[in-house]
């Protein structure tokens, strides 16, 4: 049975260790309310860069409290739950990029911030679903290499037509379990309603989807939009928060199993022993954080 946390001990702790707490969107509800920040990885990568504060805790995976660090790397960064990965990231070594550029000379390397720090050091420019458009735009090559995901890949390259992409085959088990039958079966339980999806979700949804964004352009369009009931195509987390922003609107999840289990391992009670322990801290090569910092620093000033 686990331990009850009072959400007073995590404010009392979070000001004693001058720490902020960021948490995706795709986290449990309870997680998302206590944190001070909630967003994409985007938006929450911007928090890491700008805050004061000493230590930050980062409730997500581990990719982002290793983006966070690369950022910041004179704060102290803390991942509640060591072992809370991502499999989309784990497709892709810094090998990979490696042989591809000897295939591929010349080209450009875009590295989608769902990967480690070793692969964001041996690229060229780092994107994330809400900006990779304008990421790719941005450079002068006219062969891309796009690492790992080759869902979103696909989704850049319908924009940039006259650019030639190289796709990694890795791609998001939660996003890419989405069929079109999914689709066709929703659709027939809420005629009429529209569908958002993830770019991470196959082709072939996307295709059929009446809106494709990142967590956050999924919820500024909800937000926005006249329509009062929406399908969500991506993780279920983001319900919680639509619903909050949104009260008056119905929200129904695309598949039912659309669930990240490494985003929810984080509960109350490991934010809770983050800061009392502080663990679990994340550490990263100097070398590494530097040539990683590049690619990342590219991309936000894009």
């Amino acid at each position: 049975m686990q331990k009850s946390i009072d959400i007073r001990d995590i404010l009392d702790l979070k000001e004693k260790r001058n720490a902020v707490i960021l948490a995706h969107l795709y986290q449990w509800p309870e997680v998302q309310d206590i944190a001070d920040f909630v967003g994409d990885s985007l938006d929450l990568s911007r928090k890491a860069r700008d805050t004061r504060a000493d230590v930050i805790v980062f409730c997500g995976v581990w990719f982002m409290a290793e983006t966070a660090k690369i950022i910041s790397p004179e704060k102290t960064v803390l991942l509640p739950e060591p072992d809370a990965g991502c499999p989309m990231a784990d497709m892709v070594t810094p090998e990979d990029v490696e042989l591809l550029r000897k295939e591929h000379p010349g080209a450009a390397v875009v590295c989608y911030v769902n990967s480690s720090a070793e692969v964001k050091a041996v690229s060229d420019i780092c994107c994330t679903s809400s900006n990779a458009i304008r990421v790719v735009g941005s450079l002068k090559e006219k062969e891309i290499i796009f690492v790992p995901d080759r869902n979103l890949g696909h989704y850049v390259s319908r924009f940039l037509p006259e650019k030639r992409f190289i796709l990694f085959d890795g791609f998001c088990p939660t996003h890419n379990k989405i069929t079109v039958t999914d689709m066709e079966q929703v659709r027939a339980a809420h005629p009429g309603t529209p569908i958002l999806v993830h770019p991470e979700c196959v082709p072939e949804v996307v295709a059929r989807a009446d809106f494709t964004g990142s967590t956050a352009q999924i919820i500024e369009h909800a937000v926005n939009s006249g329509s009062e009931e929406f399908i969500i195509g991506t993780e279920i987390g983001v319900l919680h928060r639509l619903q909050k922003l949104c009260p008056g609107k119905r929200f129904y999840s695309l598949h039912a199993a659309m669930v990240c289990p490494n985003m929810k391992k984080t509960t109350l009670l490991s934010v809770y022993d983050a800061l009392d322990k502080m663990q679990y801290k994340i550490e990263l090569d100097a070398q590494v954080i530097t040539k990683a910092a590049v690619s990342l620093a590219r991309m936000l000033s894009v």
